[in-house]
């Protein structure tokens, strides 16, 4: 008998997790990517010679499948990974602090970190334990928490508006690309107990030592090319269509192709636009949230960080990326904005001055460095907008079209919108299909329902 044969329409991280999970359970497999290049939202420009990302992405210790993923595609020795979460913290009066934790049980690993954070009074940080230890009960997937936002629950604990801006959003706004007022209860209560309350080392921090280009795009094709998985780069997919015998057709370009099971890990829109949901999605009610990135490449080096994080000041993260870009005299700080709706309609010039002007303020030595090229990547729909009641409106891998997954950081995984829930929504989809296409073999021909897609 032979090999199913599985069409992934999409080369993000979740195409990509995928195309190698069908592969890797016996499937023929053909990834469509309209790009150019592999990796989606996550990926690299490259100016001048030097390599910008188009977003500062990170991952924890406890993202076990995306740790796994990059294992899968022979990256390993690509990423940094903590050794212990340490993150330092810095405000524009020259205040420091830091989130880092300790050798202790987990959630004890990081009480002495919030008993001297010093950017909050002593006051503040007493009435830290009281939602810390509340946060640590709740169950993510109750669905009661979904329709309370994680501001109005933190207020409710006891938190002003002081610790929730210079602690709780620290690490709500770059998980969830919300702020806290605006955030699920259920998806923080997600964050904090997975990533910092229930394990010692679960929110260990990692990035990439190489542009986001080479590790999401070379590497996964690398490894695809090496699973027998062909991949059709500017792969535009016009349609697909779905016949009497359980066949589905993929159009791409001149390419007409028959496939047992589809797996469709585009953008939300795109998916929709190609009729591959068996429900309508309320796009508008789901929402978008954008993130920009300014990357700043100075003439000399201003800090020895390699990761901050900022309060009173625009800049919320700043992420050391010199080696990564390229340079080799001086610095590259690429400074991280999530939620950044105030910002996605500025030009890139107003951008520049404004976080170069905001860098000289934490960083001194800043104030007398020459910009030597500066450059600006939005994303404006980076991610869906994890307000309460969102998970409802979240598509499941599989839907009720017979042979039609679903994949993407969007998909109904419980995890936030991130590489994590990118590549656990993609190696679900996969493992369905190649369970469905396996039971029909074995049980007859495979029935469809309704008019084809």
């Amino acid at each position: 008998m032979s090999a199913p044969r599985i069409a992934v329409v999409g080369g993000g991280l979740a195409g990509t997790a995928a195309a190698l999970a069908a592969a890797d359970g016996g499937a023929e497999v053909i990834l469509f990517e309209r790009r150019p290049v592999l990796g989606g939202l996550t990926s690299s420009i490259r100016r001048n010679g030097l390599s910008f990302d188009n977003g500062q992405h990170v991952f924890l210790r406890c993202c076990t499948a995306y740790r796994g993923f990059i294992d899968r595609i022979e990256a390993n020795d690509q990423v940094f990974l903590q050794d212990r979460l340490d993150v330092p913290v810095l405000a524009p009066d020259g205040s420091r602090a830091s989130i880092k934790r300790v050798k202790l049980p987990a959630p004890l690993h990081l009480a002495g970190s919030l008993a001297r954070y010093s950017l909050l009074s002593v006051r503040e940080r007493i009435a830290l334990g009281r939602p810390a230890l509340a946060l640590s009960r709740l169950d993510p997937d109750d669905p009661s928490l979904e329709s309370v936002s994680f501001g109005a629950w933190l207020t409710r604990h006891g938190q002003n508006d002081r610790a929730i801006e210079r602690l709780w959003n620290l690490i709500t706004l770059p998980t969830l690309n919300v702020p806290a007022a605006q955030a699920s209860l259920g998806l923080a209560a997600k964050v904090f107990r997975v990533g910092l309350l229930d394990h010692l080392d679960a929110g260990d921090i990692g990035w990439s030592k190489v542009p986001l280009g080479e590790l999401h795009g070379t590497f996964p094709a690398r490894a695809l090319g090496a699973s027998g998985v062909e991949v059709v780069l500017g792969g535009h997919v016009s349609a697909m269509g779905r016949s009497g015998t359980g066949a589905f057709t993929v159009s791409c370009g001149a390419r007409n192709e028959a496939f047992d099971a589809v797996v469709v890990a585009t953008p939300l829109r795109v998916a929709a636009a190609l009729g591959a949901f068996d429900r309508e999605v309320d796009l508008e009610r789901l929402g978008t949230s954008p993130i920009v990135n300014v990357h700043l490449v100075l003439d000399r080096t201003v800090t020895d960080l390699q990761i901050a994080a900022c309060v009173d000041s625009p800049i919320q993260f700043v992420f050391d990326r010199t080696a990564s870009s390229g340079v080799a005299s001086g610095q590259c700080l690429a400074i991280s904005l999530s939620a950044a709706d105030s910002y996605i309609g500025l030009g890139s010039s107003e951008l520049v001055s404004t976080f170069f002007e905001a860098l000289g303020e934490l960083f001194p030595r800043a104030r007398d460095a020459r910009l030597v090229d500066a450059v600006v990547t939005r994303e404006r729909a980076a991610t869906f907008r994890a307000a309460p009641l969102t998970r409802a409106l979240r598509p499941q891998t599989a839907t009720r079209i017979p042979g039609m997954f679903l994949a993407g950081a969007w998909c109904d995984t419980g995890w936030p919108a991130t590489m994590e829930g990118a590549v656990r929504a993609g190696q679900q989809a996969a493992s369905q299909a190649l369970a469905l296409l396996t039971s029909t073999r074995s049980e007859g021909p495979l029935q469809l329902e309704g008019a084809g897609a």
